[in-house]
């Protein structure tokens, strides 16, 4: 939300910020928004996917559940904004599988899909993805057509 707002009273526009990350539950959240953290400067997720196979079978829990989260913000310039958030809900699984996509995807396996987000086909992953689902929910919250109904409805009464 602080970078939304930050552009946007930069800019004198409207503008979107989004942040992301893999949320594991075993890890109470972690790594979190700090999932970019845990790859190090060098920004090396091989290492960041091994810490989090290792911090997870440290914890001995039995639960390799995880989601990832995207929070999208939109501000305007005179510092409103609003925040709508994606998820995805899974599984984490070792060794990682698939050199598709970015991060954490090798060691996601979104519910009912057979494939890893690393293994998965692009058009398909964004399909499913926190980032659609968040950006879904901007949609319907800033379509002119809802706004539309809304005052339709309250038209009728």
């Amino acid at each position: 939300k602080l970078k939304a707002v930050a552009a946007a009273k930069a800019s004198g526009m409207l503008a979107v910020s989004d942040d992301s990350g893999l949320e594991v539950a075993a890890l109470h959240g972690a790594p979190g928004i700090h999932a970019a953290r845990w790859a190090g400067p060098n920004r090396d997720f091989g290492r960041a996917m091994e810490r989090v196979n290792r911090e997870l079978e440290a914890s001995g829990a039995a639960d390799a559940r995880a989601n990832f989260t995207c929070a999208l913000a939109l501000a305007s310039p005179d510092g409103t904004a609003q925040v709508f958030e994606g998820r995805v809900f899974g599984t984490l699984i070792w060794p990682p599988r698939g050199t598709r996509g970015f991060g954490y995807d090798p060691i996601f396996l979104p519910d009912g899909y057979s494939e890893t987000f690393g293994e998965m086909d692009p058009g398909r992953k964004n399909f499913i993805s926190h980032r659609m689902r968040a950006f879904e929910r901007l949609i319907l919250r800033t379509s002119p057509l809802e706004e539309i109904e809304l005052f339709e409805e309250e038209k009728k009464r």
